[in-house]
């Protein structure tokens, strides 16, 4: 699949700021080629220039340029990716989209919001609650993170469990395609049959289809209160069959959050916070609604908690009560590194009702490999993530860490899961999409690929594995 792509010579340079106008956004020295050639994934690939866009005719008239001359392109946000999504595997020209941040237009009577990509995504939270609305989608890295990179990304957060990823809430975009045209999908009625659903098929394609430009968002009334509670446990298993449960009830939590021992002691050891350090697991759930209806769900969750083996339940009962039960849930990724400096962060996500078995499998690879395996994540919806704590230094380790992802993967899979539930495939899960996907699977997508961009200059190296491609986490 891979095509021959042309380098960047000083001419195209030239051209580009021919197109760009003001050359202080055109970037060629190293240091700050180095400052774009990682994101919070692994790898480092220096790009032959930088280009910051400020208007969708700038980027349109790049694309066009690199499309002519066969110049990878490789869209970028703030690259919080933790797959590898942004990194310019192949050289070649780095548009970052984080400088085209000026429209964030709330309209309270279509319950939209239109934005630029460079947008921060907490910036849209904040607007929406101004109107009494809310933008569900609310990755963890929603301060840091652009409404572009989650678009790309398809990116999920803790809401997911009751309000979906960012797609379910795209309902229009402008994109520049990989020939250089600028074309809309979809608009700004919830409801649009009219042909493919190409507003979907762009939403996660990793910026392989073509770049986001604007985006009209779908939002929804604010809900008008917010119980929380913590249920401790002796047994990861318990936690897990005690999720099932209490979804298999008929509630459906806005949250439901997970820290397993690992991470416990990990913030315990960082910042205070009066977790149990005996406990195996304690599980985060939050209900957000009419405050009736919360208050005898958040009741019948802590009895069947308490039912399927927690030792105890906290309840919240202020918001700096239950802002001091979600700190810890914050603390968890800092927390970690402090104890080995490489975080391997993976999201396999598998069925409700798999959650038990799941942690039963990453009990035994964190035995089989001898890893330091934590555990957290969104596990209400069945997408934990798995983090992996070492360092890069020792290539002993790392090659068991790789064995370790490997097999996190295949187990996902296994389980009737997938790669990946909100972080994206990237460079990092390229070489297992087919065992997820099948041949014939992988062979479609690669087809939608040749249709959309035949020079393959959109965001190379990314998704499609090259040909014996492994996961490789040491350089």
């Amino acid at each position: 699949m891979d095509r021959r792509i042309n380098k960047l010579d000083a001419k195209i340079i030239d051209k580009t700021k021919e197109l760009v106008k003001d050359h202080r956004r055109v970037l060629t020295d190293l240091a700050d080629l180095m400052s774009y050639s990682f994101d919070a994934s692994f790898g480092t690939y220096i790009p032959d220039v930088v280009i910051q866009p400020k208007s969708t005719k700038e980027v349109a008239d790049l694309v066009k340029l690199a499309n002519q001359e066969k110049i990878p392109v490789y869209p970028r946000g703030q690259s919080t990716s933790l797959s590898g999504g942004p990194l310019p595997v192949k050289g070649g020209m780095v548009l970052d989209l984080s400088k085209m941040n000026e429209k964030l237009i709330i309209d309270e009577e279509d319950l939209v919001a239109i934005v630029s990509p460079g947008v921060l995504t907490s910036e849209i939270h904040k607007a929406a609650e101004n109107k009494g609305l809310m933008y569900p989608p609310d990755p963890s890295s929603s301060h840091v993170s652009t409404i572009g990179g989650n678009l790309a990304e398809n990116s999920g957060g803790p809401r997911g469990l009751k309000y979906g990823v960012t797609k379910d809430y795209v309902i229009g975009l402008e994109v520049v395609t990989p020939e250089g045209e600028i074309i809309r999908t979809g608009g700004r009625t919830v409801k649009n049959v009219t042909g493919y659903d190409l507003t979907k098929l762009i939403v996660g394609s990793e910026g392989t289809l073509g770049i986001i430009t604007e985006a009209t968002l779908r939002l929804i009334p604010k809900p008008p209160a917010t119980e929380t509670m913590m249920a401790i446990f002796q047994d990861l298993v318990d936690s897990g069959r005690a999720i099932s449960k209490i979804l298999s009830s008929g509630i459906l939590p806005s949250k439901m959050e997970l820290m397993d021992q690992a991470s416990i002691i990990a913030v315990e050891n960082y910042q205070p916070c009066g977790l149990p350090t005996d406990a195996e697991a304690i599980i985060l759930i939050e209900m957000d609604g009419h405050p009736h209806a919360i208050r005898d769900e958040i009741e019948k969750a802590e009895k069947i908690c308490k039912e399927v083996g927690a030792k105890e339940v906290r309840l919240a009962h202020s918001q700096k009560e239950r802002e001091e039960l979600w700190k810890a849930r914050k603390l968890v990724s800092p927390a970690i590194v402090k104890i080995k400096p490489t975080k391997i962060s993976e999201d396999a996500t598998v069925p409700r009702s798999k959650i038990p078995d799941m942690f039963r499998k990453l009990k035994e690879i964190k035995e089989k490999y001898n890893i330091h395996l934590v555990v957290f994540g969104h596990a209400g919806d069945g997408n934990l993530h798995p983090n992996i704590i070492a360092d890069k230094r020792d290539q002993e380790e790392m090659k068991r860490v790789e064995m370790a992802v490997a097999e996190i993967f295949k187990a996902a899979v296994e389980l009737g899961g997938t790669l990946s539930g909100e972080h994206g495939i990237g460079t990092m899960k390229a070489p297992f999409m087919e065992m997820e996907l099948g041949s014939i699977g992988l062979d479609m997508m690669k087809r939608i690929k040749e249709a959309w961009d035949p020079n393959h200059i959109m965001n190379p190296g990314k998704i499609f594995p090259e040909p014996g491609q492994k996961l490789v986490l040491t350089e």
